[in-house]
């Protein structure tokens, strides 16, 4: 039996749209204003701005320009004609060092903002003085805002009631519908999939999420959906970006010429709908964000511009003048061809591989690209959205070591919220050994998900399930609190040693990650002067700028810092000798491969060196047997860990090897 549907108006006193743009992938704007009652229309990017705005229905802008300051002036000056127009605000939030830039900002549009840091209740105060603000300009002028009206809609459980706002259904042409379940039953498969991942993600401790899909007659939207705890009702605000044009058009990308994705998900579709079997490649930039970073965004549209063309050559040249070129987003790019086996798209990936790794010049200098590649070519029943989820799923693969028979990274994904609630991840401690001495001197806190189906999984599989399930920060906080909880209880057996944490890329752009943590450790009791913090390489360059700051605070409160999983990514001596840095980790891959040919023991040596004459001590990952250690302890390492001396241990098994 459908559910009961009605056109009523969904945006209640406490629904008001509110619209945030962050460029730092920061949650907690978007958090605040949900806590306040606001209907939250979240932004990463400023494409298409002042449209996403208007279609929001939001007269309220919050731009987060804490850490983008450039960003956030283009982004005030773009919104600035419709704030105007029609009688809107726009919040800035920004660095408290960074206020006194702030004319720059209310030149370019602004009226009001708030420094950081700042608490969740001030930024929703600030928020709701920006749109008294807004109410006052209306009351003046005699008329409302003027913005359009929202296209919301809003589940009731308990009533099991769909309700829509006028605005959606006139956009729809409706004057009555179907229920709920219908509803569903008329979308695409994949949005289908869509609506229900969406659903699972959020709970009492994730109350917003977002996905985007097409809607028949009417275009790209992204839903907004926002999750009422206390009443289990269900609210989105839809955001229409605009009429998709004929799947037969191929829209280019503005920065490389080459297509879009979404035209190159049509041309996919499109394909496979006249029966041709679709070959795929994906490619994925590596340092890119790192030369980016050094050179400037201007140097780094040169070189996506670069990519394209070299791409675009390789393509014609191995898959014939039917393929295309399409940039899929950031820094990756896909590369398609009707007809395309197997063997062809190996080659294809070798020559590409090839034409990318030639140095380019950007910004007056020479800079040098890497790239990661997958490629997966249609089955039966695939639409575009399947095909390129497998091919991202092998790069994802290829990016991060998943264990042996792992099952599929969806059905974890699915099942870690309820891990996370349920208590099911926990954490080991794995030894780490001074050479010299043979002392055990700390430990390396590694997560454990004990599945109840599946057994024990180890820290890369879950962390790439979370990843899937847009849990990462969660998990990374859970994480964190086990082990500090876990070794404040510690026996005073075990009170000397120090205790290494694991931060992720995606912590360090968390805006206020520091002080959470800090906060977090004092919490738990656990001295901060036995506390090391460690972060990846490929975590420190994905925002440079931003872990040198957390590193740096981090440091000045107490705790040690470490490069963790080094030589797997871009290492680089300019960005150790910029970083404040106490330990540096060396890849087991690293450690493996000092027993094997002369060259590889001259690499291992060179990074030993390299970071003792910066006053780093080293410890070795992964070391499995006495040779390695031996070759290891000749070279000046310092301190080892891996299974050599033991695998990750509870607690009891830690003392009793300490002990003994």
């Amino acid at each position: 039996m459908d559910d009961n549907f009605t056109i009523a108006d969904a945006t209640a006193a406490t629904d008001i749209p509110v619209f945030v743009l962050s460029f730092r992938q920061r949650d907690e704007v978007a958090a605040a204003a949900a806590g306040g009652g606001w209907r939250v229309v979240a932004a990463r990017r400023p494409d298409g701005l002042e449209q996403r705005f208007l279609a929001s229905g939001a007269s309220v802008a919050v731009i987060d320009a804490r850490g983008a300051m450039s960003e956030g002036l283009d982004a005030t000056k773009a919104l600035s004609r419709a704030v105007e127009a029609h009688g809107g605000a726009i919040l800035i939030l920004v660095s408290q060092s960074d206020t006194v830039h702030m004319r720059h900002f209310y030149d370019a549009g602004a009226t009001h903002f708030l420094g950081s840091p700042m608490s969740s209740a001030a930024m929703a105060h600030a928020i709701r003085f920006a749109h008294r603000h807004v109410e006052r300009l209306a009351g003046s002028r005699g008329q409302s805002s003027g913005a359009p009206e929202p296209l919301g809609w809003r589940f009731d459980p308990e009533m099991r009631s769909l309700q829509i706002t006028p605005g959606l259904a006139n956009l729809l042409g409706l004057s009555e519908a179907p229920g709920l379940l219908s509803v569903m039953r008329r979308l695409d498969p994949e949005d289908r999939h869509l609506v229900r991942s969406a659903l699972r993600r959020l709970g009492p401790d994730h109350g917003s999420t977002a996905f985007a899909h097409d809607l028949a007659g009417v275009g790209r939207v992204v839903q907004h959906l926002q999750y009422d705890s206390q009443s289990g009702s269900l609210h989105a605000l839809v955001e229409a970006l605009g009429v998709a044009p004929d799947a037969s058009v191929a829209v280019r990308d503005a920065l490389t010429g080459a297509r879009d994705a979404t035209s190159a998900r049509r041309w996919i579709d499109r394909q496979l709908a006249e029966g041709q079997s679709i070959g795929a490649i994906l490619i994925g930039l590596s340092r890119f964000e790192t030369v980016n970073t050094a050179y400037g965004r201007a140097a780094g549209d040169v070189l996506l511009r670069g990519v394209s063309r070299r791409a675009a050559e390789v393509a014609r040249e191995m898959l014939g003048r039917e393929a295309i070129v399409a940039r899929i987003g950031g820094s990756e790019f896909l590369v398609a061809s009707p007809g395309a086996n197997a063997a062809q798209l190996a080659d294809a990936e070798a020559r590409l591989e090839e034409a990318i790794s030639r140095p380019f010049v950007a910004g007056g200098e020479i800079a040098h690209l890497g790239a990661k590649m997958a490629s997966a070519a249609s089955m039966a029943g695939d639409t575009a959205a399947s095909l390129l989820r497998r091919a991202s799923e092998a790069l994802l693969g290829d990016a991060v070591p998943v264990e042996p028979n792992a099952p599929p990274m969806e059905e974890l994904a699915n099942d870690l919220h309820r891990a996370l609630e349920r208590s099911e991840i926990g954490v080991r401690f794995q030894p780490q050994v001074a050479i010299a001495s043979g002392q055990i001197v700390g430990v390396e806190a590694l997560a454990r998900w004990q599945h109840p189906q599946l057994g024990e999984i180890g820290a890369e599989t879950l962390f790439l399930a979370a990843q899937r399930a847009g849990l990462e920060a969660q998990l990374s906080d859970h994480v964190q609190r086990r082990a500090l909880t876990g070794a404040a209880q510690w026996p005073s057996k075990l009170g000397r040693l120090r205790l290494s944490i694991n931060v992720t890329a995606s912590d360090v752009a968390r805006a206020g990650f520091a002080d959470s943590l800090l906060g977090r450790v004092d919490a738990s009791g656990f001295p901060r002067s036995r506390l090391t913090v460690e972060i990846t390489e490929s975590g420190i360059m994905a925002d440079l700028t931003e872990a040198a700051r957390l590193l740096s605070q981090l440091r000045a409160a107490g705790c040690r810092v470490a490069i963790d999983d080094f030589g797997t990514g871009y290492s680089s001596l300019a960005y150790l000798k910029a970083l404040p840095l106490d330990y540096l980790k060396i890849d087991k891959r690293l450690s493996h491969d000092i027993t094997g040919a002369h060259r590889d023991r001259v690499v291992v040596r060179g990074v030993i060196d390299m970071a003792r004459s910066l006053g780093l001590a080293v410890v070795a990952e992964g070391v499995e047997t006495d040779a390695q250690l031996d070759l290891l302890a000749k070279e000046g390492c310092q301190y080892f860990q891996g299974y050599l001396c033991a695998e990750p241990l509870d607690v009891p098994a830690l003392a009793n090897l300490v002990q003994g």
